[in-house]
């Protein structure tokens, strides 16, 4: 195995920052000392720890002009973005890496680093894994050197493919599977080692366009990483039956109910999974000296992470709502010829801003939504159905909030902490939806019976506004309206007496004094 020296530190492009691979990416440049430079969406926000320690740049990767503004003075750029999840996921990926490559050449870039997906290219290749090496393919076509890794599955916390595997396992002891999920064989491979590959592979200085194959150690049907899942979390083993007659559309349904994953993801993924994703040409764990995990190793790892809350990046980072989707803002009445439709509730509490917050910031995942969560799990149902994100995709962490973070079916919009919290609707709907919380500290008239002086009160406003799109959007909000009824008010009240209870909690609690 070859020893790899760590580069020089240099400038960097990184397309992506905002996404799973690329938000983990950045911390290591940055360790290596790199100036690193994020091309980020104007709609978008780089809410993450190393944000003040890079520059940022607004723009789009499908923009040459955008590409090449963001990349002048970089050597190197990666390229970590995708489009899976839209209908026109193959055509919009080549567009977007055609722009990403002239913008390179006009910003003089000396080599484009590029996460693919492996497979043998004479095979029948799933539309997936074939737009993933188009996209090589039209890096590749110009004058700037391009160093692809095509990688197998990525078993990370927080990955699309594990939270998939995941699922299954833990949810069904006993599955009916398509034959060739007991024949096909892929190579997992940790997510660690798909970024130690990526750090090094910024020295490299190959001509031309280079592709290297990156797999674990292990070449393992779907079916035995998912004993092998079982094996390692503790669970019975499962009792999978193989049935020559499902298709991987039939199959990708049924990973929509069981799975988080939307329905278009989940099909997307699941055609994957007919094609041999495993090393055949050139290695990347010997060319830039990897020594990578086995796979139960990986999992173990993922599990432990997943336990301890260190989730930093997760597959939900990037929105479902189509890029080119114009998003109105829900304080903007002009928008749709001033249609905002509202429902609002107020309050008033003894409790702190902090303890408000505090509470609304923990709202959804396994936490719930405090009340109905029947309701919105039955909502989350009828989003699934007709290929929504649906209910079930969690958040990253159960307490901290990013914007950014998805919450369920809503993403973080904008966050004031201890003031302010807005989430953006990403379910199927005939409009634009937001809910919302704002609070403030007030002062109560004064008290007689004390010094004069008011007491400090907080007030607490939730509002549910909706932008409809036509007469269905209008029609869809006034049907839902005796169930806002019902679950916005007792939310609201539940908010302030969870958040009155931690208050009394913490003022009942004795002060402990450490020994001296």
């Amino acid at each position: 195995m070859a020893t790899v020296e760590a580069p020089e530190p240099t400038s960097i492009l990184v397309s992506g920052a905002t996404g799973y691979v690329g938000g983990r990416l950045i911390p290591r440049l940055l360790e290596d000392k790199h100036r690193i430079v994020c091309l980020v969406r104007p709609q978008s926000n780089l809410d993450r720890p190393f944000a003040g320690s890079v520059a940022v740049v607004e723009g789009s990767a499908d923009s040459a002009d955008d590409v090449a503004r963001a990349a002048q003075g970089c050597r190197v750029a990666f390229y970590l973005v995708h489009s899976l999840g839209r209908d026109d996921f193959a055509d919009y990926d080549r567009r977007m890496a055609e722009a990403f490559r002239v913008g390179c050449e006009r910003a003089g870039v000396q080599r484009i680093i590029y996460l693919g997906g492996l497979g043998r290219s004479d095979d029948d290749l799933s539309p997936h894994l074939a737009s993933r090496q188009e996209v090589g393919r039209v890096l590749g076509a110009g004058s700037v050197d391009v160093t692809e890794i095509r990688a197998a599955i990525i078993i990370g916390s927080g990955s699309a493919s594990f939270e998939m595997l995941r699922s299954l396992t833990e949810t069904l002891p006993v599955m009916v599977t398509p034959q060739w999920v007991q024949e096909t064989r892929c190579q997992p491979v940790a997510i660690r080692d798909v970024l130690t590959c990526l750090q090094r592979a910024v020295g490299r200085t190959v001509s031309g366009h280079e592709i290297l194959e990156l797999g674990g150690p292990d070449q393992l049907t779907y079916v035995e990483m998912m004993q092998g899942y079982a094996a390692v979390a503790g669970l019975r083993r499962r009792l999978v039956i193989g049935l020559p007659v499902l298709s991987p559309s039939l199959s990708a349904h049924w990973v929509t109910l069981v799975t988080p994953l939307p329905a278009i993801l989940a099909r997307q993924l699941v055609d994957s999974l007919i094609n041999d994703v495993v090393v055949t040409e050139t290695s990347a764990v010997e060319e830039l000296g990897v020594e990578p995990i086995s796979f139960r190793h990986a999992v173990q790892r993922t599990l432990q992470m997943v336990s301890d809350l260190v989730i930093p990046t997760r597959w939900t980072g990037s929105s479902m709502i189509p890029l080119l989707e114009a998003t109105p803002n829900p304080e903007d009445p002009e928008w749709a010829s001033g249609s905002v439709l509202e429902d609002i509730c107020r309050t008033t509490t003894s409790a702190t801003p902090a303890d408000l917050f505090r509470v609304i910031s923990g709202i959804g995942g396994d936490n719930g939504w405090l009340t109905g969560n029947w309701m919105w799990r039955l909502r989350g149902l009828a989003d699934k159905v007709v290929g929504g994100v649906g209910l079930r995709r969690g958040r990253r962490h159960p307490l901290d909030l990013a914007v950014g973070d998805a919450v369920d079916f809503w993403r973080v919009e904008s966050i004031d902490t201890d003031r302010f919290l807005r989430l953006r609707a990403e379910m199927k709907l005939p409009g634009h939806a937001w809910l919302e919380w704002r609070i403030r500290n007030v002062e109560a008239a004064p008290d007689q019976s004390s010094n004069g002086s008011g007491a400090a009160v907080t007030t607490i406003q939730q509002a549910a506004r909706f932008v409809p799109r036509g007469v269905l959007g209008r029609a869809y909000w006034y049907v839902l309206v005796p169930f806002h009824t019902l679950i916005f008010p007792r939310m609201l009240a539940r908010i302030v007496e969870a958040a009155e209870q931690s208050a009394a909690a913490t003022v009942r609690s004795p002060t402990v004094r450490k020994p001296i």
